[in-house]
């Protein structure tokens, strides 16, 4: 009969080569500096509050960044939340701001 604590040790040594592999892995060029946040499209829709079937047809579309691996949809959080920022909408104080500075910059010569 096998010793318990052999049987224990050797299960530890083959969790411990299972976890290198897996860190060798992560490291690998295909994961590296991917340090944010990956969302799938179930995780995008209760991010922005619309139904699956919108982002769907957005994606199909091209209206919304995405990637996609096989047949699956992955979206950056970063890329939407630029996404999201480039479709904003100026105050009117904003816009009477930036025509100031644009008429300040561009004088009319009479």
């Amino acid at each position: 009969m096998e010793n318990p604590f052999e049987i224990i040790e050797q299960r530890l040594k083959n969790i411990e080569k299972q976890l290198s592999e897996l860190v060798k892995m992560v490291q690998t060029p295909i994961f590296k500096g991917v340090t944010e946040e990956i969302m799938r499209v179930e995780q995008l829709s209760d991010y922005l509050t619309i139904a699956r079937q919108t982002i769907y047809e957005k994606c199909s579309k091209k209206e919304i960044p995405y990637f996609k691996a096989g047949k699956r949809l992955y979206f950056k959080k970063s890329v939407i939340n630029d996404w999201i920022n480039s479709g904003r909408r100026y105050t009117t104080d904003e816009l009477m701001q930036q025509a100031v500075e644009w008429a300040r910059k561009h004088p009319r010569k009479l």
